[in-house]
Protein backbone atom coordinates (compact mmCIF):
# COMPACT_ATOMS: atom_id res chain seq x y z
CA UNK A 1 0.00 0.00 0.00
CA UNK A 2 1.04 3.43 -0.93
CA UNK A 3 1.43 6.51 1.44
CA UNK A 4 -1.01 8.00 -0.06
CA UNK A 5 -3.38 5.12 0.07
CA UNK A 6 -2.95 5.68 4.59
CA UNK A 7 -5.71 8.04 5.26
CA UNK A 8 -8.05 6.54 7.95
CA UNK A 9 -10.71 8.22 8.96
CA UNK A 10 -13.23 4.81 9.49
CA UNK A 11 -11.25 3.77 12.75
CA UNK A 12 -9.74 5.48 15.82
CA UNK A 13 -6.48 6.33 16.46
CA UNK A 14 -4.38 3.97 18.78
CA UNK A 15 -2.44 7.07 20.73
CA UNK A 16 -4.62 9.74 20.82
CA UNK A 17 -2.70 13.59 21.83
CA UNK A 18 -4.92 13.61 25.23
CA UNK A 19 -2.92 10.86 26.31
CA UNK A 20 0.27 12.17 26.07
CA UNK A 21 -0.99 16.46 26.61
CA UNK A 22 -3.99 16.81 28.33
CA UNK A 23 -5.66 19.63 28.55
CA UNK A 24 -4.87 22.69 30.87
CA UNK A 25 -6.58 24.70 32.03
CA UNK A 26 -5.70 28.79 31.29
CA UNK A 27 -3.47 27.74 28.46
CA UNK A 28 -3.22 30.40 25.86
CA UNK A 29 -5.48 30.03 22.79
CA UNK A 30 -3.16 31.71 20.32
CA UNK A 31 0.56 30.45 20.25
CA UNK A 32 3.35 31.28 17.82
CA UNK A 33 5.45 28.61 16.58
CA UNK A 34 8.85 29.13 15.13
CA UNK A 35 11.79 26.85 13.74
CA UNK A 36 14.96 28.56 14.69
CA UNK A 37 16.41 29.03 18.65
CA UNK A 38 17.80 31.90 18.31
CA UNK A 39 14.38 33.69 17.75
CA UNK A 40 13.49 32.37 21.24
CA UNK A 41 16.76 33.32 22.48
CA UNK A 42 15.34 36.89 21.05
CA UNK A 43 12.35 36.35 22.75
CA UNK A 44 13.83 36.05 25.95
CA UNK A 45 15.97 38.91 25.22
CA UNK A 46 13.10 41.23 24.74
CA UNK A 47 10.05 40.20 26.17
CA UNK A 48 8.97 39.41 30.06
CA UNK A 49 7.97 35.35 29.49
CA UNK A 50 7.27 32.63 31.97
CA UNK A 51 7.68 29.50 31.47
CA UNK A 52 4.24 27.31 31.68
CA UNK A 53 5.09 23.78 29.77
CA UNK A 54 7.51 21.80 28.43
CA UNK A 55 6.73 19.24 25.76
CA UNK A 56 9.91 16.53 23.96
CA UNK A 57 10.69 15.84 20.64
CA UNK A 58 14.08 14.43 21.16
CA UNK A 59 15.01 17.04 23.19
CA UNK A 60 12.82 19.12 25.60
CA UNK A 61 10.59 22.17 24.36
CA UNK A 62 10.03 24.79 26.77
CA UNK A 63 6.79 26.52 26.10
CA UNK A 64 6.49 30.23 26.97
CA UNK A 65 4.20 32.74 27.72
CA UNK A 66 4.24 36.20 27.34
CA UNK A 67 1.42 39.17 27.21
CA UNK A 68 2.00 41.14 23.84
CA UNK A 69 -0.18 44.40 23.59
CA UNK A 70 -2.48 42.80 25.82
CA UNK A 71 -3.00 39.60 24.39
CA UNK A 72 -2.09 36.22 26.37
CA UNK A 73 0.46 34.07 23.70
CA UNK A 74 2.20 31.01 24.25
CA UNK A 75 5.55 30.70 22.33
CA UNK A 76 7.60 27.89 21.35
CA UNK A 77 10.07 26.16 19.13
CA UNK A 78 9.57 23.42 16.69
CA UNK A 79 12.37 21.02 15.09
CA UNK A 80 12.40 20.98 11.86
CA UNK A 81 10.19 19.15 9.61
CA UNK A 82 6.51 17.60 8.96
CA UNK A 83 6.17 14.90 11.66
CA UNK A 84 7.56 16.93 14.64
CA UNK A 85 6.30 19.96 13.43
CA UNK A 86 2.72 18.05 13.53
CA UNK A 87 3.17 15.92 16.01
CA UNK A 88 3.83 19.03 18.31
CA UNK A 89 0.53 20.56 16.90
CA UNK A 90 -1.39 18.47 18.12
CA UNK A 91 -0.24 18.74 21.53
CA UNK A 92 -0.77 22.06 22.21
CA UNK A 93 -4.07 21.76 20.55
CA UNK A 94 -5.01 18.97 23.20
CA UNK A 95 -3.45 21.64 25.67
CA UNK A 96 -5.90 24.20 24.98
CA UNK A 97 -4.98 25.79 21.82
CA UNK A 98 -6.90 26.92 19.07
CA UNK A 99 -4.94 29.14 16.62
CA UNK A 100 -1.07 29.51 15.66
CA UNK A 101 0.86 31.72 13.62
CA UNK A 102 3.84 29.75 12.03
CA UNK A 103 7.16 31.52 10.93
CA UNK A 104 10.31 30.06 9.31
CA UNK A 105 12.70 30.59 6.41
CA UNK A 106 11.92 28.67 2.95
CA UNK A 107 14.44 28.59 -0.11
CA UNK A 108 13.11 30.38 -3.24
CA UNK A 109 11.98 29.22 -6.42
CA UNK A 110 12.20 32.36 -8.02
CA UNK A 111 15.58 34.24 -8.00
CA UNK A 112 13.61 37.78 -8.28
CA UNK A 113 12.20 37.05 -4.63
CA UNK A 114 15.33 39.01 -2.65
CA UNK A 115 16.25 37.40 0.79
CA UNK A 116 14.39 37.86 3.53
CA UNK A 117 11.40 38.88 1.71
CA UNK A 118 7.73 37.90 3.67
CA UNK A 119 5.86 35.10 1.80
CA UNK A 120 2.33 34.10 2.47
CA UNK A 121 1.94 30.31 1.10
CA UNK A 122 -1.07 29.82 -0.61
CA UNK A 123 -1.07 26.07 -1.16
CA UNK A 124 1.31 23.37 -0.68
CA UNK A 125 2.29 20.60 -2.57
CA UNK A 126 2.39 17.75 -0.21
CA UNK A 127 5.88 16.06 -0.86
CA UNK A 128 6.21 14.62 2.45
CA UNK A 129 4.14 11.95 4.69
CA UNK A 130 2.45 13.41 7.46
CA UNK A 131 -0.67 14.97 5.66
CA UNK A 132 -1.28 11.77 3.85
CA UNK A 133 -2.56 10.63 7.41
CA UNK A 134 -5.01 13.65 8.01
CA UNK A 135 -6.43 14.21 5.06
CA UNK A 136 -7.19 11.88 1.74
CA UNK A 137 -4.42 11.80 -1.11
CA UNK A 138 -4.38 14.37 -3.93
CA UNK A 139 -1.22 16.81 -4.66
CA UNK A 140 -1.86 20.19 -2.90
CA UNK A 141 -3.54 21.57 0.54
CA UNK A 142 -4.85 24.83 0.06
CA UNK A 143 -4.32 26.99 3.13
CA UNK A 144 -7.47 28.35 4.37
CA UNK A 145 -6.02 30.93 6.59
CA UNK A 146 -4.21 32.61 4.11
CA UNK A 147 -6.29 35.77 2.73
CA UNK A 148 -6.77 36.58 6.71
CA UNK A 149 -3.21 36.71 6.72
CA UNK A 150 -2.19 39.08 3.58
CA UNK A 151 -5.32 41.21 4.77
CA UNK A 152 -3.28 41.60 8.27
CA UNK A 153 0.26 42.20 7.12
CA UNK A 154 -1.42 44.72 4.76
CA UNK A 155 -2.85 46.40 7.66
CA UNK A 156 0.68 46.37 8.62
CA UNK A 157 1.72 47.88 5.98
CA UNK A 158 4.36 44.86 5.67
CA UNK A 159 5.59 44.47 1.77
CA UNK A 160 4.52 40.66 0.67
CA UNK A 161 4.53 38.17 -1.72
CA UNK A 162 2.00 35.34 -2.26
CA UNK A 163 2.31 32.10 -3.71
CA UNK A 164 2.08 28.04 -3.66
CA UNK A 165 5.04 26.68 -1.79
CA UNK A 166 6.77 22.91 -2.01
CA UNK A 167 6.43 20.91 1.05
CA UNK A 168 9.19 18.25 0.91
CA UNK A 169 10.91 15.80 3.44
CA UNK A 170 14.07 15.41 1.42
CA UNK A 171 15.94 18.71 1.23
CA UNK A 172 19.09 16.60 -0.31
CA UNK A 173 16.72 15.34 -3.31
CA UNK A 174 15.26 18.69 -3.93
CA UNK A 175 16.27 18.18 -7.47
CA UNK A 176 16.32 20.13 -10.55
CA UNK A 177 14.02 18.07 -12.39
CA UNK A 178 11.72 18.39 -9.67
CA UNK A 179 12.45 21.84 -8.76
CA UNK A 180 11.86 22.88 -12.55
CA UNK A 181 7.91 20.73 -12.40
CA UNK A 182 7.13 22.93 -9.18
CA UNK A 183 7.93 26.33 -10.27
CA UNK A 184 6.04 25.52 -13.29
CA UNK A 185 3.03 24.39 -11.21
CA UNK A 186 3.41 28.48 -9.64
CA UNK A 187 5.49 27.13 -6.69
CA UNK A 188 7.71 30.15 -5.43
CA UNK A 189 9.38 28.52 -1.97
CA UNK A 190 10.08 25.32 -0.72
CA UNK A 191 10.41 23.75 2.77
CA UNK A 192 9.57 21.56 5.08
CA UNK A 193 6.00 22.05 7.16
CA UNK A 194 3.28 23.71 5.47
CA UNK A 195 1.62 20.73 4.07
CA UNK A 196 1.82 18.91 7.24
CA UNK A 197 0.44 21.69 9.74
CA UNK A 198 -2.20 22.68 7.26
CA UNK A 199 -3.44 19.05 7.45
CA UNK A 200 -3.42 18.38 10.60
CA UNK A 201 -5.20 22.33 10.94
CA UNK A 202 -7.99 21.00 8.92
CA UNK A 203 -8.09 17.25 11.02
CA UNK A 204 -8.64 19.16 13.90
CA UNK A 205 -10.55 22.03 12.75
CA UNK A 206 -8.41 24.74 14.00
CA UNK A 207 -6.68 27.82 12.32
CA UNK A 208 -2.58 27.90 11.67
CA UNK A 209 -1.51 31.03 9.94
CA UNK A 210 2.12 30.75 8.28
CA UNK A 211 4.74 33.45 6.91
CA UNK A 212 7.82 32.31 5.46
CA UNK A 213 10.97 34.76 4.74
CA UNK A 214 13.10 34.02 2.14
CA UNK A 215 16.86 32.37 2.42
CA UNK A 216 18.17 30.47 0.00
CA UNK A 217 17.73 30.07 -3.79
CA UNK A 218 17.04 27.35 -5.87
CA UNK A 219 16.57 29.38 -8.92
CA UNK A 220 20.27 29.90 -10.14
CA UNK A 221 22.99 27.77 -11.90
CA UNK A 222 24.39 26.99 -8.72
CA UNK A 223 22.92 26.65 -5.43
CA UNK A 224 23.06 29.93 -3.72
CA UNK A 225 22.60 30.23 -0.11
CA UNK A 226 22.16 33.52 0.59
CA UNK A 227 21.01 34.40 4.42
CA UNK A 228 20.22 30.67 5.22
CA UNK A 229 21.58 30.18 8.37
CA UNK A 230 23.48 33.76 9.06
CA UNK A 231 20.00 35.82 9.51
CA UNK A 232 20.86 39.33 11.18
CA UNK A 233 20.01 39.46 14.69
CA UNK A 234 17.77 42.61 13.76
CA UNK A 235 16.25 40.55 11.42
CA UNK A 236 15.10 37.60 13.60
CA UNK A 237 13.87 40.16 16.04
CA UNK A 238 11.80 41.93 13.48
CA UNK A 239 10.07 38.54 11.80
CA UNK A 240 9.90 37.53 15.62
CA UNK A 241 7.65 40.55 16.40
CA UNK A 242 5.93 40.71 13.24
CA UNK A 243 4.91 37.10 13.79
CA UNK A 244 3.76 38.25 17.92
CA UNK A 245 1.63 41.64 15.94
CA UNK A 246 -0.32 39.05 13.90
CA UNK A 247 -1.07 36.96 17.05
CA UNK A 248 -2.67 39.53 17.86
CA UNK A 249 -5.24 40.20 15.40
CA UNK A 250 -6.14 36.71 14.85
Amino acid sequence: MAIIDTFDDKTDAIINPSQIAPPIDGFPKVAVVAFSERMIIALNEHYETTLIDKMTAVYTIPIYQITFEGKEIAVYCSPLGGPCAGGLLEEMISKGCEKFVFFGSCGVLDREIAAKSLIVPTAAYRDEGTSYHYMPPGDYIEVATAPKLTAILTKLNLPHVCGKTWTTDAFYRETRGNMEKRKNEGCITVEMECASIMAVAQFRDVDVYQFLYAADSLDEVEWDSRTLGSLPKDDREKFLRIALEIATYI
